[in-house]
Protein backbone atom coordinates (compact mmCIF):
# COMPACT_ATOMS: atom_id res chain seq x y z
CA UNK A 1 0.00 0.00 0.00
CA UNK A 2 2.90 2.45 1.09
CA UNK A 3 4.44 1.76 -2.23
CA UNK A 4 1.63 2.79 -4.42
CA UNK A 5 1.57 6.06 -2.72
CA UNK A 6 5.01 6.37 -3.27
CA UNK A 7 4.75 5.57 -7.05
CA UNK A 8 1.76 7.94 -6.97
CA UNK A 9 3.77 10.84 -6.13
CA UNK A 10 5.92 10.45 -8.24
CA UNK A 11 4.32 9.99 -11.52
CA UNK A 12 2.65 13.26 -9.91
CA UNK A 13 5.43 15.26 -9.46
CA UNK A 14 6.81 13.55 -13.37
CA UNK A 15 3.76 14.91 -14.67
CA UNK A 16 4.04 18.36 -13.12
CA UNK A 17 7.10 18.47 -14.11
CA UNK A 18 6.50 17.88 -17.73
CA UNK A 19 3.38 20.13 -18.01
CA UNK A 20 6.08 22.69 -16.29
CA UNK A 21 8.60 21.82 -19.32
CA UNK A 22 5.76 22.35 -21.90
CA UNK A 23 4.54 25.68 -20.41
CA UNK A 24 8.04 27.14 -20.63
CA UNK A 25 8.60 25.62 -23.72
CA UNK A 26 5.21 27.34 -25.41
CA UNK A 27 6.28 30.63 -23.45
CA UNK A 28 9.50 30.00 -25.64
CA UNK A 29 7.94 29.92 -28.91
CA UNK A 30 5.29 32.73 -27.96
CA UNK A 31 7.76 35.39 -27.42
CA UNK A 32 10.03 34.25 -30.75
CA UNK A 33 6.80 34.93 -32.84
CA UNK A 34 6.22 38.23 -31.09
CA UNK A 35 10.24 39.11 -31.97
CA UNK A 36 9.98 37.75 -35.44
CA UNK A 37 6.23 39.65 -36.22
CA UNK A 38 8.04 42.73 -35.07
CA UNK A 39 11.07 42.54 -37.20
CA UNK A 40 8.74 43.45 -39.95
CA UNK A 41 10.00 46.78 -40.62
CA UNK A 42 13.68 45.30 -40.48
CA UNK A 43 12.63 42.46 -43.13
CA UNK A 44 11.02 45.55 -45.60
CA UNK A 45 14.25 47.42 -44.99
CA UNK A 46 16.39 44.41 -45.67
CA UNK A 47 14.24 43.65 -49.38
CA UNK A 48 14.60 46.96 -50.48
CA UNK A 49 18.30 47.01 -50.12
CA UNK A 50 18.56 43.38 -51.93
CA UNK A 51 15.89 45.26 -54.78
CA UNK A 52 18.78 48.43 -55.24
CA UNK A 53 21.48 46.25 -55.32
CA UNK A 54 19.60 44.11 -57.69
CA UNK A 55 18.48 47.38 -59.79
CA UNK A 56 22.26 48.60 -59.51
CA UNK A 57 23.43 45.36 -61.20
CA UNK A 58 20.79 45.81 -64.09
CA UNK A 59 21.68 49.03 -64.89
CA UNK A 60 25.73 48.53 -64.64
CA UNK A 61 24.93 45.61 -67.30
CA UNK A 62 22.68 47.72 -69.40
CA UNK A 63 24.54 50.44 -69.53
CA UNK A 64 27.38 48.36 -70.60
CA UNK A 65 25.39 47.21 -73.21
CA UNK A 66 25.94 42.94 -71.92
CA UNK A 67 23.46 40.37 -71.19
CA UNK A 68 22.72 38.20 -68.82
CA UNK A 69 24.20 35.43 -70.23
CA UNK A 70 27.22 37.40 -71.44
CA UNK A 71 28.06 38.50 -67.72
CA UNK A 72 27.51 34.80 -66.31
CA UNK A 73 29.80 33.61 -68.84
CA UNK A 74 32.70 36.25 -67.85
CA UNK A 75 32.47 35.45 -64.06
CA UNK A 76 31.80 31.85 -64.57
CA UNK A 77 28.26 31.28 -63.02
CA UNK A 78 24.42 30.34 -64.81
CA UNK A 79 22.23 33.27 -66.42
CA UNK A 80 20.25 32.22 -63.70
CA UNK A 81 22.12 33.71 -60.65
CA UNK A 82 22.91 36.47 -62.34
CA UNK A 83 19.20 36.83 -63.02
CA UNK A 84 18.24 36.05 -59.45
CA UNK A 85 20.81 38.69 -58.55
CA UNK A 86 19.17 41.38 -60.67
CA UNK A 87 15.43 40.71 -58.95
CA UNK A 88 17.14 40.53 -55.37
CA UNK A 89 16.06 36.91 -55.23
CA UNK A 90 19.50 36.28 -53.95
CA UNK A 91 23.16 38.15 -53.36
CA UNK A 92 25.87 37.22 -55.40
CA UNK A 93 28.94 36.27 -53.20
CA UNK A 94 32.02 38.89 -52.46
CA UNK A 95 34.25 37.18 -55.03
CA UNK A 96 31.49 37.72 -57.17
CA UNK A 97 30.96 41.28 -56.47
CA UNK A 98 34.93 42.15 -57.10
CA UNK A 99 34.14 40.16 -60.70
CA UNK A 100 31.16 41.87 -61.09
CA UNK A 101 33.11 45.27 -60.53
CA UNK A 102 35.86 44.44 -62.63
CA UNK A 103 33.64 43.65 -65.71
CA UNK A 104 31.44 46.85 -65.36
CA UNK A 105 34.88 48.74 -64.58
CA UNK A 106 33.74 50.23 -61.56
CA UNK A 107 35.50 49.91 -58.18
CA UNK A 108 33.89 47.64 -55.43
CA UNK A 109 32.74 50.56 -53.34
CA UNK A 110 31.31 52.22 -56.60
CA UNK A 111 28.75 48.95 -56.87
CA UNK A 112 27.84 49.35 -53.20
CA UNK A 113 27.43 52.65 -52.66
CA UNK A 114 24.27 53.74 -51.01
CA UNK A 115 23.33 50.69 -50.25
CA UNK A 116 23.42 50.77 -46.07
Amino acid sequence: MKTAVVVTIVFFIIAIAWIGFIIWLLSLIIRALRKYLKSEDVRKEKSVVKKSLGEKLKNYRTSCKMTQEFVAEQIGVSRQAVSKWENGTSDPSTSNLFALAKLFGISVEELLQDLI
